[in-house]
């Protein structure tokens, strides 16, 4: 197992609570972090159909069966187990009893706030964050090799080639877990509708033109992107809302949460193919929101993160506020520096002067695919290869 950043968090929290809850996507590695971290807890599974029946029929027998505690994995299963187990940890509410994980977290959330709120602690596990996946002996130290497989940690610790590896990923997850979450009758239109919005990553969400496209209607669209979102396939940034004199599109940026998974459902069969593929601007900058997403998530901070795009063309890719603090973030693939790289930050600057919300400090921030970072008159400009650093102070 290699070292997780969210490890602490998780301990910290089963010291506060009888129960603490991981979500995240399937193969995020969530089992595995908190078998290392529990090791004395018994572990279930409620992916096994008998453990998933028995809990249903026979929850009070069940949690019997764990007095002590236990490691309750895929708990979306069996959400009605979450009243029982309210019942227990009131009976006897010794920290760090029960930690459970999910892989739906719409449904987990719900339950979770109906069942155990102020008894639980949850956090998010997300794939590997790239300084986690430094850990792994196999991990790529080329960028475009990096977006192309992505960062799920079967990948690197099996060393399953990594198309073969999200192409069955992919199929597990439409056949199986999107049947659980919707009723989708025919699951190639939902496959198509999947490839769609590969290829609207960090494009503003139209959902009338999303579902024209994929043959479906405004609310079918709706709702399936929200089973996208459940499964932690993408996630959907939203508009900043500032007091501009601007018009200011206010719809929320789509970004795929696995850069591997993005190039694989976009069919780029290669690292070089990527490299010049016209969406490799795309792919890098929901790369680079994802990273800066795991970068807080795993240290148990939600992000106050947004987007902004002015209907006349202004646009940043990225901005995250902490308190008074603003940082604007842009993002750009190429590994060459160039001298417009600043410039939307600057005009964004000059918006702000206009704003009735006042803010201490505004920080100018590039990620780019170069390797050098360095300080420059409009902003810092910030090598991919140290994205970790960018993270607010936002907990959670």
């Amino acid at each position: 197992m290699i070292h997780r950043l969210l490890e602490p968090k998780l301990r910290e929290l089963a010291g506060y609570y009888p129960v603490v809850a991981v979500s995240g996507p399937r193969q995020s590695g969530k089992t595995t972090l908190c078998r290392a971290v529990f090791p004395a807890h018994p572990y279930v599974t409620l992916e096994a159909l008998d453990n998933r029946e028995y809990a249903r029929h026979d929850p009070r027998g069940f949690l019997a069966e764990y007095r002590g505690g236990a490691v309750v994995d895929e708990i979306q299963n069996v959400p009605e187990l979450l009243g029982y187990l309210q019942e227990e940890v009131d009976a006897r509410p010794e920290p760090g009893r029960f930690v459970l994980t999910g892989s739906q977290h719409f449904g987990l959330s719900q339950s979770i706030a109906q069942s155990l709120a102020g008894r639980c602690g949850i956090l998010t596990l997300l794939p590997p964050n790239l300084e986690e996946l430094r850990h792994f002996p196999s991990a790529p130290a080329d960028l475009f090799t990096l977006l192309w497989q992505g960062a799920y940690p079967r990948i690197y610790d099996r060393d399953i080639p990594a198309h073969q590896w999200l192409r069955d990923y992919t199929a597990t997850y439409i056949e199986r877990d999107v049947r659980q979450i919707v009723n989708v009758s025919d699951l190639s239109l939902f496959t198509d509708f999947l490839k769609l919005c590969a290829g609207r990553t960090a494009q503003e969400i139209n959902l009338s033109a999303l579902g024209g496209d994929g043959g479906v209607s405004h609310a079918t669209a709706r709702s399936w992107l929200s089973v996208l979102e459940t499964g932690y396939i993408v996630y959907r940034l939203p508009a900043w809302h500032a007091n501009l004199r601007k018009q200011v599109i206010k719809a929320p940026k789509l970004h795929f949460l696995d850069s591997g998974l993005v190039c694989h459902l976009l069919g780029i069969n290669h690292p070089d193919q990527l490299r010049h593929h016209p969406l490799r601007g795309a792919i890098f900058e929901s790369w680079v929101a994802a990273e800066i997403l795991k970068n807080h998530l795993h240290r148990g901070i939600v992000p106050d993160a947004f987007h902004y795009r002015e209907a006349r063309g202004l646009e940043i890719d990225l901005l995250l506020r902490s308190g008074r603090d603003l940082t604007a973030i842009e993002a750009k693939s190429s590994a060459t520096p160039a001298s417009d790289f600043f410039d939307n930050l600057r005009r964004f600057a000059e918006r702000l002067k206009t704003a009735a919300d006042t803010l201490d400090r505004i920080e100018a921030l590039v990620v780019y695919g170069g390797d050098a970072s360095r300080r420059r008159s409009a902003g810092r400009l910030l090598s991919w290869r140290e994205v970790g650093s960018v993270i607010g102070s936002r907990t959670q």
